[in-house]
């Protein structure tokens, strides 16, 4: 039978991870927002590019690195906070929640980009303002044959559902696994759930993950990238365009 001081225990490390938890989603939604601003400065670049304003636009991106670097560090601590509620056991001595956040904050910092100018977003934000007035051609250092590659370029793992066969930016209700990433139809992924008793290998191909219903969202993130997606792809299929009539 387990002490009471086992059952405290236990208590407290629930409520901690609950709190980690909690700041962690409210900080995916801020994350969120910030994708949406940085998409739109990309935007705003590209019609800054076709009226020539060429030293606003360097403005422009210097100021997409500066909100980047906030964005990367928030994403940072966001992540932290997720690892310390998994890791947090009460013990009995006082915890230094402070120092425990540092610690936390540094490894995963470790492991993030220190060049921000290498960054996916800031490529991004690049190849469009280049293919505002050079669609179809290769930027500086880049071959012929990269120009669709790095163009099509996304943060979703798979690009259709492996249940539905649809694209993802044609789903009705798109959901993403919490384990492997991988983004399903709703109504089909529960479908497949159900039909396994609830717990399920993630049916892409090669995929060890197992899946749960509880653990199967549509995370603050999706949607935006989906929308990105479906921009990119009608921009590439423009400089598919462009490069088969230059082949001609």
């Amino acid at each position: 039978m387990a002490s009471t001081s086992d059952t405290r225990s236990s208590a407290v490390s629930g409520r901690i991870k609950s709190a980690a938890t909690m700041m962690h989603s409210e900080n995916q939604s801020l994350l969120a927002e910030i994708r949406k601003l940085l998409i739109m400065m990309k935007e705003i670049g590209m019609d800054l590019e076709r009226d020539n304003q060429s030293t606003m636009v360097k403005k422009l991106e210097n100021a997409v690195v500066e909100l980047l670097s906030t964005y990367e560090n928030c994403d940072n601590f966001s992540s932290a906070i997720q690892s310390v509620g998994n890791i947090y056991e009460p013990r009995e001595e006082l915890t230094d929640f402070e120092k425990l956040l540092d610690d936390e904050v540094a490894k995963v910092s470790e492991n993030s980009s220190s060049n921000l100018q290498n960054h996916s977003i800031i490529r991004k934000f690049r190849e469009a303002i280049w293919n505002v007035h050079h669609a179809g051609q290769p930027m500086p250092g880049e071959e012929q044959e990269d120009i669709v590659m790095t163009s099509t370029q996304c943060n979703l793992l798979n690009v259709t559902c492996p249940l539905s066969g649809k694209p993802v930016t044609e789903l009705a209700q798109p959901v993403r696994s919490m384990e492997c990433k991988h983004v399903y139809e709703k109504e089909a992924v529960m479908q497949y759930l159900r039909s396994k008793n609830s717990r399920a290998q993630c049916p892409v191909a090669a995929c060890p993950k197992m899946l749960q219903p509880e653990k199967v969202t549509p995370d603050p993130f999706l949607l935006i990238e989906i929308d990105e997606l479906r921009k990119t792809s009608r921009h590439s299929v423009r400089i598919q365009d462009f490069t088969e009539l230059d082949a001609e």
